[in-house]
């Protein structure tokens, strides 16, 4: 396996003013936050692992959430300074915030790039009125074009979010709607297909995307659309033009170390030689109490074996377009019977001890991935 291709750090922000009917994060409708409270125990919980990380020098912070833009610019730029102080920021380093597009947040936007934000991910989702009322936005794709044009009036690196695969979504509309997201795109897009997690009120209301035939050929078009415009895939859902892919994700992606802080996060720490898998408490209330009482969220820290971090190494790294290279610790996990089966198959392509899926694999990438490692 490779050597780590960066330090990252993500912060995850619980709040958002109403919750998406298709949303699975760790997310809370709310408006009334003690945000001095907030701040100072995200600082907290980042100070607990600086401890146990010195020297290292950050290449990304992302602030995820929930919707982290509705905290304080001044927030934001408070943690980005405790970050560069409790470890070395890196001169060029990424730092990203999710944002909606409603006016209020947009209108936030140049005070975030002053607090050091240098990066905007945009969840437009949609620029159909119809399709974002079915989603539970709360903006319209008249305020998601506004907002995208003032954010790159802002900031040098945007990136936005559609959805497709939407019940009653044609193949034709889709294009249509890829078209014009095109014309107003910079260097970067994140395609998602709707899928309907358990718990969500999607699920409980048994809402249905549309068919695996039609979802495959809107997958594949899309593809096809955004390789022609000179943003082919990166990952399985992210496009980018070259030099315009989310580093911070790569770290993860690559399998690199990242620090997880804020409710329910999750991180990847190697301390001393040995490579944890840490989670915060998930719930707000709990975790802000433990920060309180014990000066940080963490809920465990479990020691991730060379086998284990193989295994994810390869089911993350198959998500990328450049695929993994197969050493001598992934070639022990891997089932050397299923990777044959799977490059005649047409679903891998191998080139000595390099892998990376096909296109046909990664409409099936589970399955790929599990018959790999059986």
């Amino acid at each position: 396996m490779s050597g780590a291709p960066g330090f990252a750090v993500y912060i995850h922000w619980p709040f958002c003013e109403t919750v998406c009917p298709y949303c699975d994060f760790n997310v809370h409708a709310a408006r009334d936050i003690d945000q001095a409270a907030w701040r100072d125990g995200l600082i907290a919980d980042l100070a607990n692992y600086a401890t146990d990380t010195p020297g290292r020098t950050v290449t990304s912070v992302y602030f995820g959430g929930g919707t982290p833009s509705l905290m304080p610019p001044e927030t934001a730029g408070a943690l980005i300074d405790s970050v560069s102080k409790l470890w070395s920021l890196s001169p060029d380093a990424e730092i990203t915030i999710e944002a909606n597009p409603t006016s209020a947040e947009t209108g936030r936007l140049a005070a975030f790039r002053r607090a050091g934000i240098n990066r905007l991910s945009l969840g437009i989702q949609s620029f159909d009125d119809g399709a974002l009322s079915f989603l539970g936005r709360t903006h319209t794709g008249a305020e998601g074009f506004a907002a995208l044009s003032r954010a790159q009036e802002v900031f040098e690196r945007v990136t936005f979010d559609l959805m497709y695969a939407l019940p009653g979504q044609s193949l034709l509309s889709w294009q249509a709607q890829l078209g014009e997201s095109l014309k107003q795109a910079a260097g970067h897009l994140s395609l998602y297909q709707l899928t309907i997690e358990s718990g969500t009120p999607f699920a409980k209301q048994k809402v249905t995307g549309v068919d695996e035939d039609l979802a495959a050929d809107m997958f594949d078009m899309t593809n096809e659309v955004l390789a022609e415009a000179g943003m082919p895939a990166y990952e399985v859902s992210n496009h980018a033009r070259p030099g315009e892919e989310s580093r911070h994700n790569l770290t993860c992606w690559r399998g690199g170390d990242y620090i997880g802080a804020g409710p329910g996060a999750h991180g990847r720490v190697t301390i001393d030689g040995q490579t944890l898998g840490t989670h915060q408490i998930h719930n707000p209330v709990r975790w802000l109490e433990k920060i309180k009482t014990e000066g940080h969220g963490s809920a465990k820290r479990r020691p991730l074996s060379i086998r284990d971090r193989a295994r994810e190494y390869i089911m993350m790294g198959l998500r990328l377009s450049e695929g993994i290279h197969l050493d001598t610790t992934l070639a022990d996990v891997v089932d050397a019977e299923g990777l044959q089966q799977l490059v005649d198959g047409g679903l891998l392509q191998r080139d000595g001890m390099h892998i990376r899926t096909t296109p046909a694999g990664r409409l099936t990438l589970n399955a790929v991935t599990a018959k790999l490692l059986s």
